[in-house]
């Protein structure tokens, strides 16, 4: 298919989101590269992030630029790129997230050092959505959150609680401090295991190196921040 073509369907598009190529607002894509058409029409959001970091066309207000395309659903209505298709039909048809497998992909995001993660995130590091409701920063929003989840659980004083997909701590930490729960966190991330476990030091909280289905124990809860869509759908059954 020609540039012009694979061009005139990107701008199509995006004209429903009023993003515009090369236009005058702060939301509309400034293109660098021919490239980025057929990238994004074939990767989806993948190639769209990621021509963004190789240079291939950038934007002055990315946020406006999100929040426009967000507002517009243009996921459902672009037509996915083979590649995003093939993508899926492996996950439908093969399980990638084997304990092998997760365990090397969690390798790969997150033992590569705390550092980065420790200046991205809220003091507490909680590495999922806020709740913003009466919040006027990141760290309050990240406490609403964590405190909406123990109120939704009904968490009592020395009740035994699993996070499944613990990160760094936060939800574990939250609620021994204020809650006076007993946690069990679970992560395959050798360097989130071992900083939770300075953080969480002092409080009835256990931080575990294992896998979630190799846990086999009861508990009065089962809560886990921001991992399931991680699991895929073929080992839902088993969280």
């Amino acid at each position: 298919m020609r540039a012009s073509s694979l061009e005139q369907q990107v701008v199509t598009i995006l004209s429903t989101a009023g993003v515009k190529i090369n236009g005058p607002d702060p939301w509309d894509l400034q293109v660098h590269d021919n490239r980025f058409y057929k990238r994004l029409l074939s990767e989806g959001t993948l190639g769209l992030g990621e021509s963004y970091m190789d240079g291939w066309w950038d934007c002055v207000s990315i946020d406006q630029f999100v929040f426009k395309v967000i507002r517009a659903d243009l996921y459902k209505q672009a037509k996915l790129g083979w590649r995003s298709v093939f993508q899926v039909l492996l996950a439908k048809m093969w399980n990638l997230q084997r304990k092998g497998k997760a365990t090397r992909n969690a390798q790969r995001h997150y033992d590569i050092g705390n550092k980065l993660y420790q200046v991205m995130l809220d003091k507490r590091m909680v590495y999922s959505c806020g709740y913003w409701l009466n919040a006027e920063n990141l760290d309050q929003a990240q406490e609403n959150k964590l405190d909406l989840i123990c109120r939704k659980l009904y968490l009592q004083p020395g009740q035994r609680v699993l996070d499944i997909g613990c990160g760094w701590g936060s939800f574990a930490k939250y609620a021994a401090e204020n809650y006076g729960a007993e946690v069990v966190g679970v992560t395959v991330s050798k360097q989130q295991a071992a900083l939770a476990r300075e953080l969480c030091k002092g409080l009835p909280v256990e931080i575990r190196l294992q896998d979630y289905r190799d846990v086999n124990e009861q508990f009065d809860h089962i809560v886990s921040v921001g991992m399931f869509e991680h699991v895929g759908h073929r080992n839902h059954r088993s969280c």
